[in-house]
């Protein structure tokens, strides 16, 4: 069995960010989001792996290498566009042949692994497996409809008037009968071809499509504060480690600082990770932040925020529910004088804040 990993979005609901990076890559305590997904990948036991990629492919192969590191053997696919899901299958024929394979697409974040549906695909050989998981406004998602047996009725993308709250999840377990279904189907009104068309032209064929409901948690990565709500969970599993220097400062709960850190005359609040090479000096950073590779954070006040690489903050009060980017310099702004310019007539009473 391979793996297909979706890489080539463009990323539009996380610009400005993803104008200069790419969205799979932005990291969520500390590491790429794209990482934790070729981490579940080679849980599972699948070791060949298709990475589709589009624009940023060069920050994409830098950042992956050949999959090694994952314990992974990683080829790379270039998509000429971000056409649609199923596009994606489409370009990625040659590589995958008549292998079954795993779709994980780049940017979803998945607790718990995709072993349990990957051992029922395997058991039952469907044609299709679907990861689907509850939400409470399904209008924003592809939705699923189940029979009395728990097989896939019917799919429908972002309906109006959901016939249930069953989204589907980054996460699709595919045979060779995908690619039939993805050369039938046509774009749609978004000039893309969507997976859940192909995967109902196999239902309108008689095709063996089910699904399963995830447990864990999911999240798409694709907006700000998607991010800061993964970032979040991910920071309430770390422990509390220390490789950097701490002078004068007062450290409470799980935080851990990289090697090479400096927290000087601050206090820190965990969960929060500070990454090498970071200073915190005559600072408050507070639960659910974490700060990169090369920071400074200097007389200010952070929390619940995503700090990338090499940004600064300096003499800032007070910074929450952010993501700040690569190279960034937050510094407050100049005063300015304030005046008030008045033209009163008589008898006037005026009361002006001071």
């Amino acid at each position: 069995m391979k793996a297909l990993v979706l890489a080539g979005g463009s990323g539009t609901r996380l610009r400005p960010i993803t104008h200069t990076s790419a969205k799979q890559l932005v990291p969520v305590a500390n590491k790429p989001v794209l990482f934790y997904g070729l981490e579940a990948i080679a849980a599972a036991g699948i070791k060949d792996v298709g990475i589709v990629v589009g624009d940023t492919s060069r920050e994409i192969s830098d950042a992956v290498g050949d999959g090694s590191e994952f314990g992974l053997d990683v080829t790379y696919i270039p998509q000429s566009a971000p056409l649609g899901l199923a596009h994606a299958v489409l370009v990625s024929r040659d590589y995958l042949g008549d292998d079954d394979f795993a779709m994980y697409l780049g940017d979803n974040f998945v607790v718990g692994g995709i072993d349990r549906p990957i051992r029922e695909f395997r058991a039952h050989r469907p044609d299709a497996h679907l990861l689907l998981t509850h939400v409470s406004d399904p209008r924003a998602f592809g939705v699923a409809e189940l029979d009395a047996s728990g097989r896939v009725r019917g799919l429908e993308e972002k309906p109006a008037h959901p016939k249930s709250d069953l989204a589907l999840v980054g996460v699709y377990l595919f045979s060779s009968a995908i690619h039939e279904a993805v050369r039938a189907v046509k774009p749609s009104w978004r000039g893309e071809l969507e997976i859940t068309h192909a995967v109902q032209w196999l239902i309108d064929e008689g095709r063996d499509v089910r699904s399963s409901q995830i447990t864990g948690y999911w999240k798409d990565t694709g907006n700000v504060t998607d991010m800061l709500e993964v970032n979040r969970l991910v920071l309430e599993t770390i422990e509390p480690h220390c490789d950097g220097l701490v002078e004068n400062s007062e450290i409470i709960g799980r935080v851990r600082i990289e090697e090479g850190a400096v927290v000087r005359n601050s206090r820190v609040v965990g969960p929060v990770v500070i990454g090498a090479g970071t200073v915190v000096a005559d600072s408050y950073v507070g639960p659910f932040t974490s700060i990169a590779e090369e920071c400074l954070v200097e007389d200010s006040e952070l929390e619940f925020s995503i700090v990338l690489r090499g940004a600064s903050i300096t003499g800032v009060r007070r910074i929450e529910a952010s993501l700040i980017g690569r190279h960034v310099q937050v510094t407050p702004a100049p005063q300015v004088p304030h005046a008030h310019r008045l033209v009163l007539g008589d008898h006037s009473r005026a009361q002006i804040s001071s």
